[in-house]
């Protein structure tokens, strides 16, 4: 893939992340990921930007170097996904859609839950090493 389309998928992914930081149903943190993983193949100055944002930041880094998933982020996920199933009950959705919702996010909700919350032995590192 070119470093344009890379470029045009990582503005993509992350207007709809800084959508999803207002909106509660759009997964931001993934989508913020995503941003940086398609910067990091064309545009460093985005990449670096990202990495280094003061929200958004700690994030990623904590995902890169941990594969981990902060217990705020784990824990947002949880009401997101319990409200989205509350909502899909209310509105009546078919048994079926229904069943596939709860398979789809339960098996979400795994992963997440599954993924550490920082570092082995120690809480994520906040301000990134700059030597």
């Amino acid at each position: 893939m070119s470093r344009a389309l890379w470029w045009m998928a990582g503005m993509l992914a992350l207007g709809i992340g800084f959508v999803g930081v207002v909106l509660p149903l759009i997964p931001t943190v993934p989508l913020i990921l995503l941003a940086a993983f398609c910067f990091a193949r064309s545009s460093t100055v985005m990449h670096d930007w990202l990495v280094d944002h003061r929200v958004f930041g700690p994030s990623i880094r904590n995902w890169r170097e941990n594969g981990a998933i902060s217990l705020k982020g784990k824990r947002l996920a949880t009401v997101s996904i319990v409200f989205v199933i509350g909502i899909s009950v209310i509105l009546g959705i078919p048994t079926r859609a229904l069943m596939l919702q709860l398979i789809a996010l339960g098996g979400t909700l795994l992963f997440i839950w599954k993924r550490p919350s920082g570092p082995k032995g120690g809480h994520p590192r906040i301000q990134r090493d700059k030597t």
